[in-house]
């Protein structure tokens, strides 16, 4: 493994994007969200996503100067068009809108249209926790989760985020997808040449299998309620965005470069204070993780006790000190867009 060096890593790819005619402020956001998902241990959202990105500006799929559109139609309520922009700057363009308009009104909700791969949910969700209010999003992808009883995909992992500030750390953080496992877990499998665990995935009738060259599509979390969780997320996000759904949206590694996905995002942000005093909310939340958190584990338990986000803050602190990890292969095709990324190299 390849050990990286945070800050320097940031600046370095902020650089490659500026670089490239990307837009300074959405290569902020690119380069923030990229090493903050990857500092959290999110690695297939993080850093290993920056050479496909640099590849899609280059292809014609991401724009990298749009002209991102905003139309408030409602007190709380307000659409954009991304006009095919880094979704992560596009999400930061609406989730900081729908906070606006939270701070007026008490919620504030953005659809999102023409847009591109976001990254890490919790990019935006944490964006409005950090200011103090309720932060939620929603995104769309191509179709991988199959069908409940069906043979093929419909719905595409379709993430849900929900964020809440706490007293005294960062805040809680549920990000999740709606299948049972992510994708880029099968093509790990297919690289490493081993097996996935049954239950994960499917081939193209339908039946369940353990190697990952025969998979075809994921299962969703939780049978029919995951299947339809995915289909909730395309109801906020395509629909409301007038976009294409999941089955209609281009594969990100598959399809030309050249080819725009037209993904829809959906974003809520709600004024805390507008309920009870922030920090009485606060408080009760850090209290209540607390009791959480104190709760015997189990006979035979490996981890503790933990609330979502905790994994992610313990790996957090480890990379902050230590480095952020990346495989060899990911560091030299790092390399071919990033040839001065070696000075973000850190020694253990």
């Amino acid at each position: 493994m390849v050990y990286l060096d945070s800050t320097t890593l940031r600046e370095l790819l902020h650089e490659g994007l500026i670089l490239r005619g990307v837009e300074r402020v959405a290569a902020d956001h690119v380069a923030e969200s990229l090493v903050e998902t990857s500092l959290r241990g999110v690695d297939s959202h993080g850093v290993n996503l920056y050479t496909h990105y640099c590849r899609a500006v280059e292809g014609g799929r991401i724009n990298a100067r749009p002209d991102i559109r905003i139309s408030r139609t409602a007190a709380s309520v307000a659409t954009i068009d991304a006009d095919h922009a880094f979704g992560h700057h596009a999400g930061a363009v609406a989730i900081d809108a729908a906070v606006g308009m939270a701070r007026e009104t008490g919620i504030g909700a953005v659809s999102v249209g023409n847009s591109s791969h976001f990254g890490a949910a919790a990019y935006f969700g944490l964006r409005a926790a950090r200011a103090g209010f309720l932060g939620m999003a929603f995104c769309n992808a191509d179709a991988l989760v199959k069908v409940h009883n069906g043979r093929s995909s419909f719905f595409g992992t379709n993430p849900i985020c929900f964020c809440a500030p706490l007293s005294g750390e960062e805040p809680f953080c549920l990000d999740m997808a709606t299948s049972l496992a992510a994708w880029n877990k099968v093509k790990n499998a297919r690289a490493a040449g081993t097996s996935i665990p049954p239950g994960w995935a499917y081939d193209e009738s339908g039946a369940g299998v353990t190697d990952p060259h025969q998979a075809r599509s994921l299962a969703a979390l939780g049978g029919y309620k995951g299947f339809d969780l995915g289909m909730m997320v395309d109801i906020l996000c395509a629909l409301l965005a007038n976009g294409p759904i999941s089955k209609d949206i281009p594969p990100m590694f598959d399809a030309p470069l050249s080819v725009r996905r037209r993904i829809s995002h959906f974003f809520i942000a709600v004024d805390i204070s507008k309920f009870v005093p922030l920090d009485v909310f606060m408080n009760r939340l850090s209290e209540m993780a607390t009791r959480v958190r104190a709760t015997p584990a189990m006979d035979g338990a490996v981890d503790a006790v933990m609330i979502a986000g905790d994994p992610e803050k313990r790996c957090q602190a480890v990379r902050l000190a230590e480095g952020i990890p990346m495989a060899e292969e990911r560091y030299a095709e790092l390399q071919d867009v990033l040839p001065g990324v070696a000075a973000a190299r850190v020694s253990r």
